[in-house]
């Protein structure tokens, strides 16, 4: 394709939302909300990369309705989706045939679930939608925001969205479209974990400047529907220890919906170091304890995906604004790892984001930073809740998952809803892909073989996602240097991609013949969870979006 820049319509707004997940919807509500409040007129668009709202969102999820409170206050007289209440909860301990429980009454009451929802945030978030566009938001699905647009200032004035019928040669197709330009006076970048266009803005505006590396799991989750007899509507589960070993930081999720589903998964910290490791195959492991395999006996499997997870918190929040907008949810990373949420502060974040927004608007201002974003930041309960937990992760990091994440990081949680912490601030030293250790460290690990019935391979369970892409397009899984995942991956850590990727993107292949090994990326079957880019040793996968509508196509994760 040539190198110049094709003539593209452009559109005009006073609000540029990439993404919508909870942080985009509520900044797009709330903005409205604001205008009619005003008597005013702000014209506010969202753009969204899966095929329908919904289609790419996957959390566990259990909600702390704290942001859909300030947001929508009568949310249930208008019919949120928040139908199943946790009515009790449990905390264990896996050892490979049992457990031990831990005593729910001594947890620190973060990381308790009273007055919180079950929910399938795919549906929270198409709800959101409905109620975005009754207030006259504009939603834009199958529209990926592929490019930055900038002032002549350096600001950030829009995205180019859109462009699709580029062939994998590179070649414009019959049929191409160029895109269009949304510019607005502010553009709120909402794209979840690691997303494509925050990673560009932290690096341009040196966001991260003076913030420890940001941290990330992966989650991946099946939805279940079991014998009615076993369903308990409301009930939450989590596990710490086995099949993980104490190094490896983890657990499980197992939550009761109505309808007689159950949401099952397993997060993995991609902290870990032994690149043999296998959190696809951890997670099928986990599903044969006794006690697991029990509950899932004669249900079926309905769904699955897999998503990364921002962990860092506290310490690893990036400064939220830049000439021109502003990062809100996950793309700057709100979650309290020990509570295992972050939809709550998504919102949260996103409302006060909207409210800087308004206020610069309707002082006649445009592009420039929304510090009262960053000051509401820097005062509100989500930078409280997140500094109260600052120390869990880092404690999992050096103690191990037993002693750090349950009794050391318990104190902690105890200690600093008393105002103090007896570890002080602790730190994240290093990224993720700097924890991998070459592999002559470590020993593969031997995974037992999938039965088909409790336990699935990776790509039949990938057809459970609901993925797919235009075939014809560029891969969307880039390499700065194509020659490194043979030349230094598989030789020093057995090239870890094959392994770290939920849904078999990446193949090291061997043919007869040709002299050697070759890598493979089989770019179709992204489910968007960003794990490569964030894992790979080498820091040379570099994940970019798809065209619009391609990647997981999830029913109600």
């Amino acid at each position: 394709m040539a190198d110049e820049t094709p003539e593209r319509e452009a559109m005009d707004f006073d609000v540029v939302v990439v993404g919508a997940g909870p942080a985009g919807l509520s900044a797009a509500i709330r903005l409205k909300q604001r205008a009619s409040e005003a008597g005013a007129d702000v014209n506010v668009v969202v753009v969204e990369k899966g095929s329908e709202v919904g289609a790419h969102i996957l959390s566990g999820a259990v909600l702390d309705p704290a942001g859909l409170n300030a947001l929508i206050p009568d949310w249930r007289e208008k019919g949120a989706p928040l139908d199943t209440p946790v009515t009790s909860e449990s905390f264990k301990i896996f050892g490979e045939s049992g457990s031990v429980s831990l005593p729910v009454f001594a947890m620190p009451p973060m990381v308790k679930n009273h007055g919180n929802y079950v929910v399938s945030m795919g549906n929270v978030c198409r709800w959101l939608a409905g109620q975005a566009e009754e207030l006259g938001v504009e939603i834009y699905p199958s529209m990926a925001a592929s490019q930055l647009l900038f002032r002549q200032d350096g600001s950030v004035r829009g995205v180019v969205v859109g462009e699709m019928g580029i062939g994998k040669n590179g070649e414009k197709k019959p049929g191409y479209e160029p895109g269009m330009e949304l510019n607005g006076k502010y553009v709120l970048i909402a794209e979840g974990v690691r997303g494509s266009l925050a990673k560009q803005l932290i690096a341009k505006f040196e966001l991260d400047k003076d913030r420890d590396p940001q941290k990330f799991g992966i989650g991946l989750k099946e939805i279940w529907e079991i014998a009615p007899e076993k369903s308990r509507p409301g009930h939450v589960q989590h596990t710490f220890g086995w099949p993980l070993d104490n190094q490896t930081g983890g657990g499980s999720f197992l939550y009761h919906m109505s309808d007689n589903q159950i949401s099952i998964g397993f997060v993995v910290h991609l902290n870990y170091k032994n690149p043999y490791l296998y959190p696809y195959g951890e997670f099928q492991r986990f599903k044969t304890h006794p006690e697991i395999a029990a509950l899932l006996e004669g249900g079926r499997r309905l769904a699955y995906g897999a998503r990364a997870i921002t962990e860092g918190g506290y310490q690893s929040v990036p400064k939220l604004v830049f000439p021109g907008g502003a990062l809100i949810g996950c793309a700057a990373g709100f979650v309290n790892v020990p509570r295992i949420k972050g939809n709550h502060n998504a919102m949260l974040t996103g409302i006060m984001a909207a409210d800087a927004a308004f206020d610069a608007i309707a002082a006649g201002r445009a592009g420039d930073r929304l510090d009262a974003y960053q000051a509401a930041y820097d005062r509100s309960p989500v930078r409280r809740e997140l500094y109260r937990a600052r120390n869990a992760k880092p404690l999992w990091t050096t103690f191990g998952t037993l002693l750090g994440g349950i009794v050391l990081s318990g104190v902690d949680l105890w200690t600093n809803t008393m105002g103090f912490s007896l570890f002080g601030t602790l730190r994240h030293k290093k990224t993720d892909a700097a924890s991998t250790e070459p592999a002559a460290k470590h020993r593969p690990i031997d995974y037992p073989k999938p039965d088909g019935v409790l336990t699935f391979d990776r790509l039949t369970n990938v057809a459970f996602s609901g993925v797919n892409h235009e075939e014809d397009q560029p891969s969307h899984l880039k390499l700065k240097d194509p020659a490194v995942p043979i030349s230094v991956n598989l030789p020093v850590y057995a090239e870890p991609a094959q392994r770290y990727c939920p849904a078999g993107v990446y193949e090291v292949l061997y043919e007869e013949g040709d002299g050697g090994p070759r890598f493979q990326i089989n770019a179709q079957n992204c489910v968007h969870c960003k794990t490569c880019d964030i894992k790979d040793p080498s820091q040379n996968i570099v994940w970019t979006t798809p065209e619009g509508g391609g990647g997981p196509n999830y029913p109600n994760m």
